[in-house]
């Protein structure tokens, strides 16, 4: 364990508060890396999925870096410029 994780999990403990915004917010990061693997994967820049989808390569970059506000019908959208579906799992 590096001192990041060291630290990351001192806060945790201390404040619930902080372990909370901190699963969610990695939650959310988790989704745009996501997105931005599928597309390098479909061999497509940012232009390129802008273009598909009809929108700019700024609205891309803001999709794969800050999706924690993402509408579902975007996801949905995105992965169907991909080639890909969408799937979604409740545990």
């Amino acid at each position: 364990m590096d001192d990041l994780d060291r630290f990351i999990d001192e806060q945790k403990k201390k404040d619930p508060e902080f372990a909370k915004d901190f699963e969610e917010g990695y939650r959310n990061f988790k989704i745009g890396i996501l997105l931005r693997q599928a597309r390098e994967e479909a061999g497509l820049t940012q232009e390129e999925i802008a273009a598909k989808l009809k929108t700019k390569k700024s609205a891309i970059s803001r999709i794969e870096n800050h999706a924690e506000d993402i509408r579902l019908s975007t996801l949905h959208r995105y992965a169907g410029a991909l080639g890909k579906s969408l799937h979604l799992f409740i545990r």
